[in-house]
């Protein structure tokens, strides 16, 4: 059944979007501003992305410990902002009975903001330090040069994300300047809000219409027209004026076509010439007609970009000839899919955007053909439109065959969910493996490509002597994209031996540790790969040696998984929990960077996790507060509990500009051995985020996973249960024991240990 709809007008000018989506176990609201960085004084770069952040820390009637940060981080929601050079977007996803509560504060902080000057000098510290980590970075850096393709009369060339010196605010006409960009643009007239989830249409509409009135009332600023943005001065940047209504939604069908590697299109013609290592095709900018966008491709050394770029004009020319309206049923065919699996959060984004999971109506058929028109055309090449993937056509095999006893079923997630997992585990001894996991991972990338296109999750990665395979989404796709994936991993093809390594985007320091952090957990060492040829026969010989193990849940016909899993490579073998170090360990990540980043993962037994869970949700607050409030160590500070490879802990994350490594621990370590003391409602939130229709499908298969990883039973009743069975006495005693000198801890850094006291 699609989803129900429905479209109002406040008194106050706020216009109201509602979706009734029973499927969904969250529900999530999204409010749009339509004023940007752009839309600010252009005296005062910044600012639009400065507001944006005074609104988060506090209001009277909500101060920060129970503002909509907090609020919604200790129910297991999300909640983010973000400024555009026109919008400025404020979004949060909570269980269905809290976006009440949510909404309050959302309007309530937007509408009636406490911009106090103490507050403002200790967040432009933190816009100072995002700003560091910015010009840093080199990704950043290389949109930032994107940009300076405009005109330099156009504002997209400028400067706009703020720092300590374009924040004058002790200077009198900047404090105004503030006060009037908020009076003007943060009222009825200028907000769209969005709100989605399982709720009826009545219920959404009360409380949009309730807190969505705190807005004062007001009618939509005409925001300013910009200059011509003249022409790109890059061949894979597109720069584009005068296009009509419906151009963003046009240019995002034209990306997701062109993202689709398989024969027939440009993708597929760089790949069968061995050029392609990774692409991104991307929007930078929209407005007014304007529109700016690029494709980020990395070529092998032997390729000819000038060649990969007449290819793209000829494939631009056959497009435009072809019948649009075959391949816009196509594109309607994976946004249904899309929206299916999207998250409360995403269909409240695109509705707050106005951006619908659907195909082209006829406005945007008519921009799509205005788009093509404004972009080069050629002759080159051999094209033809790409058929129906198999991954949205799938159904159910009838093929049957016995399930392999290495497989293991959970019960967790009902059918009626129409979303099923199957995560699937090797265990490789051989130093092999690290030479042919790289070869692996390009003989999948074109079905993980298509796979992502159809809405699955499909991910192939290593730690230690481990492969992991893991597919989630519709349960039939699921089973054919696995079915696929086997047979490539068993047989990959030839091109993906002689293919040159696809470089990595860079990553910002503390994603960098996250990424080796499961590694780190398995104590792995890189070890050098013995000196042969890799090729068919070895892998053969790797795979027949490795011993694995599996999970599937939320299939309701598993007759068909016995088919599939006849092919997987390897022996069966019982999962085996990871067993716990002793003492403090110390990781040097060998991450570059400027910024120091560290990552503290405090492991806790497997019969206590749920008193683990309850005291890193009780530190929360208090490691937040701490760190970036108060000693505004930098904007990239976390804390959690997680389970990763099968064993759980507390997980603390830091990424400062200026404290060292030795100055993060010295932090966290009195913030730990402090205590905390155990608050009854929030014990109750934590244990209600513990029941399968407040979950998330995706978060009940990762917690049904890393349960099995650690061949514990995988009951949530039990961890709810315990959870609200846990006393202050077994805090304080979890506690004592992570602060004992025989705890296990690790530390994951860019830098070598600062004292010998780390092993």
């Amino acid at each position: 059944m699609p989803d129900a709809t429905h479209h109002v007008a406040l008194a106050n000018g706020l216009q109201l979007t509602l979706r009734h989506a029973p499927r969904l176990k969250r529900a999530a609201a999204a409010l749009r501003v339509h004023a940007g960085s752009h839309d600010a004084p252009a005296k005062w770069p910044g600012m639009a992305h400065f507001l944006e952040h005074l609104f988060f820390l506090g209001t009277t009637r909500f101060p920060l410990e129970d503002g909509l940060m907090r609020y919604v981080q200790s129910l297991g929601g999300q909640v983010n902002a973000s400024t555009r050079e026109r919008t400025t977007d404020f979004f949060f996803e909570v269980p269905p009975a809290a976006l009440a509560g949510g909404l309050e504060r959302l309007c309530q902080m937007l509408a009636e903001p406490d911009l106090g000057i103490e507050r403002q000098r200790r967040e432009r510290e933190v816009i100072h330090a995002e700003f560091i980590a910015w010009s840093r970075n080199a990704q950043a850096q290389q949109q930032f040069a994107l940009l300076q393709s405009a005109s330099p009369q156009h504002p997209l060339s400028g400067f706009h994300a703020g720092n300590r010196f374009t924040l004058a605010l002790q200077d009198p006409a900047f404090q105004q300047a503030l006060g009037l960009f908020h009076q003007r643009f943060y009222q009825g007239g200028q907000i769209t809000l969005s709100l989605c989830g399982p709720q009826p249409l009545e219920a959404l509409e009360r409380l949009g219409r309730q807190f969505g009135s705190l807005f004062p009332t007001g009618g939509r600023v005409a925001q300013a027209l910009p200059p011509p943005l003249l022409a790109a001065k890059q061949p894979l940047t597109f720069a584009h004026e005068r296009l009509p209504e419906g151009a963003e939604q046009a240019l995002g069908w034209l990306i997701d076509l062109l993202d689709d590697s398989r024969p027939g299109g440009w993708l597929g013609a760089l790949r069968q010439r061995g050029w392609l290592q990774r692409r991104k095709a991307e929007p930078l900018y929209a407005f007014a007609g304007q529109m700016l966008w690029h494709i980020d491709l990395q070529l092998g050394t032997d390729a000819c970009k000038d060649e990969a770029v007449a290819l793209l004009h000829g494939w631009f020319g056959f497009i435009r000839q072809t019948d649009l309206a075959q391949l816009n049923a196509q594109f309607g065919q994976l946004q249904r899919s899309r929206e299916w699996a999207a998250s409360p959060l995403e269909l409240a984004r695109r509705d707050s955007s106005g951006q619908p999971f659907a195909a082209l109506d006829e406005q945007g058929l008519n921009a799509l053909k205005a788009l093509l028109a404004s972009l080069p055309g050629g002759e080159q090449g051999h094209w033809q439109i790409p058929v129906a993937d198999p991954l949205l056509t799938a159904e159910s095999s009838s093929t049957q065959a016995p399930l392999p006893e290495a497989l293991a079923l959970s019960d967790l997630l009902p059918a009626a969910r129409q979303y099923a997992a199957l995560s699937l585990r090797w265990h490789l001894p051989s130093r092999l493996r690290r030479g042919f996991f790289p070869i692996l991972c390009r003989a999948l990338r074109p079905l993980q490509e298509r796979a992502e296109r159809a809405a699955l999750h499909l991910q192939f990665s290593e730690a230690g002597e481990y492969w992991q395979l893991r597919c989630a989404g519709q349960p039939s796709a699921v089973i054919h994209a696995v079915d696929e994936a086997l047979a490539i991993l068993n047989a990959p093809s030839p091109d993906s031996w002689q293919a040159q390594p696809s470089p990595e985007p860079a990553l910002i320091p503390i994603r960098a540790l996250l990424k080796q952090l499961p590694d780190a957990i398995l104590a792995s060492n890189p070890e050098p790969l013995p000196p042969c040829t890799l090729d068919q026969q070895r892998l053969d010989q790797v795979l027949q040696n490795a011993r694995w193990q599996g999970l599937a849940l939320g299939f309701e016909n598993t007759a068909p998984l016995g088919s599939v899993l006849s092919n997987c490579p390897g022996h069966a073998a019982a999962a085996t929990a990871l067993p716990l170090w002793k003492g403090r360990r110390w990781v040097d990540a060998g991450v570059a960077g400027s910024e120091n980043a560290l990552l503290l993962f405090c492991p806790v037994p497997a019969n206590q996790h749920a008193s683990g869970r309850l005291l890193a949700h009780l530190l929360q607050g208090p490691v937040y507060q701490r760190l970036r409030v108060e000693l505004q160590l930098g904007y990239a500070v976390f804390s959690a509990f997680r389970q990763i490879e099968g064993c759980g802990g507390l997980l603390f994350g830091v990424q400062s500009p200026h404290a060292s490594h030795a100055d993060i621990l010295a932090h966290l370590q009195p913030l730990l051995s402090q205590g905390v003391v155990l608050d009854s409602t929030a014990q109750h939130a934590l244990a209600e985020q513990f029941v399968e229709p407040a979950m998330a499908n995706a978060e009940v298969a990762e917690w049904a996973w890393q349960t099995y990883l650690a061949t514990q039973p995988d009951r949530l009743t039990d961890l709810h249960r315990s959870i609200l069975m846990t006393r202050q006495a077994d805090l304080d005693a979890l506690l004592g024991s992570l602060l004992g000198p025989d705890a296990p801890w690790l530390c994951l850094a860019n830098a070598a240990a600062p004292d010998p006291s780390w092993q």
